[in-house]
């Protein structure tokens, strides 16, 4: 009987070894991805390596109102025209106030607006009934000096009522953009809807003042997340000071010097624009500053915060004065969620870094359209 050449054999033999090692390996994987266990560590990436968010699907809620004011609820998805940077886009996903809510309630807990809190400890009811909604969760997160998770995603309207009830002024810091991060944070984990299946809206509403204190986070960073993210932020402006609440809105850059030049070095490694020097300043054209501050997120970023970030992000700021209570302001809040459309699309045909600017339009004359203006792509980290 003839024998099999020695190569033959050998190359068998290690086949065979292959085969077997393959099959232990397969057997000792995990079937699935491995949830981590309560306390333990997390594994990081490596130091030297970098993840990039591409994005693979753009939700954006849209507000249609009618010239008096009111809300618009009888368009369809022919309605709508969404472009990308300018390039058409085709809408995958449409909806008018059905999906669910995924919502972080961000509360300041300050001493300096202790006057407040007990309207704040009855806005609990308010909230989990005209925001939430019946098929909506909801968590809370405080903050002062520090950032407090009170209070997981939950379902139970009671539950978030009852965090509320129980709240109290504490120290004196507000580090609200660290908050605004663990809320960003925190939502960015929650199912998004797509063209087949239903999922959950991300809001995040803030009720605090307009002042940071404190946080290592800077505005932009954030404001950059939560576009990516698809998070629509919401606040509730509280104040202490009845005079800036009666005193109308203010253009306060300095006319210090000849028109076309500027009197103030701009931010370190970044170009002198108006739009960057309405950022130093304060400006009254809060879409060109929130897209400034997106693109710019290592610098500081102070004014008209709450504003800014609903702006940049297509939520709305209310300020609460005279008879615009906290109350009635989360009730128009809610009922604006409650009545939206929501659109999705996957981007193409677009560049994919660099700032995408989102225009969306409605095919009826005499309607008002508020959307999220954009969303900003960085380029790949080596």
């Amino acid at each position: 009987m003839r024998k099999p050449p020695l190569l033959a054999t050998s190359l068998a033999v290690l086949a065979g070894a292959f085969v077997v090692f393959t099959q232990r390996v397969s057997a000792q994987a995990p079937t699935g991805p491995i949830t981590p266990q309560p306390g333990a560590p997390v594994q990081q990436a490596p130091a030297q390596s970098k993840i990039v968010t591409r994005v693979s699907l753009v939700n954006t809620p849209v507000t249609v109102k009618d010239a008096s004011g009111h809300m618009v609820h009888s368009l369809d998805m022919k309605d709508f025209q969404v472009t990308d940077n300018g390039v058409p886009q085709q809408i995958t996903h449409f909806d008018l106030g059905g999906d669910p809510l995924s919502v972080v309630f961000l509360v300041e807990t300050s001493s300096r607006i202790a006057p407040l809190m007990p309207q704040i400890n009855k806005a609990g009811i308010v909230l989990a009934e005209t925001v939430m909604g019946p098929n909506g969760e909801a968590a809370v997160v405080g903050f002062n000096d520090s950032v407090d998770k009170l209070q997981d995603f939950t379902t139970n309207q009671d539950a978030i009522e009852k965090i509320f009830t129980k709240l109290n002024s504490v120290t004196s810091g507000s580090k609200l953009f660290d908050a605004m991060a663990i809320g960003v944070e925190m939502l960015s984990g929650r199912p998004l809807p797509t063209a087949d299946t239903p999922g959950r809206r991300r809001i995040m509403l803030i009720l605090s003042e307009a002042t940071d204190a404190g946080s290592e986070t800077k505005l932009g960073a954030v404001l950059r997340q939560a576009q990516l993210s698809n998070v629509t932020i919401y606040s509730v402006g509280l104040s202490t000071t009845l005079a800036e609440l009666k005193a109308p809105p203010k253009d306060t850059t300095p006319q210090v010097t000849p028109p076309g030049t500027f009197g103030r070095p701009p931010f370190p490694g970044s170009v002198q624009t108006p739009g960057s020097e309405g950022a130093l300043y304060g400006s009254g054209d809060l879409m060109a500053v929130a897209v400034w501050a997106v693109q710019h997120i290592k610098n500081k970023i102070t004014d008209h915060a709450l504003e800014l970030a609903a702006t940049a992000t297509g939520g709305e700021h209310i300020a609460t004065f005279k008879n615009h209570s906290i109350e009635n302001a989360i009730d128009e809040i809610g009922g604006e969620l409650h009545s939206q459309y929501s659109l999705s699309y996957t981007p193409r045909g677009t560049s994919d870094t660099g700032y995408h600017e989102i225009k969306v339009k409605v095919d009826k004359e005499g309607l008002k359209v508020r959307a999220r203006p954009g969303y900003y792509l960085a380029e790949p980290e080596s």
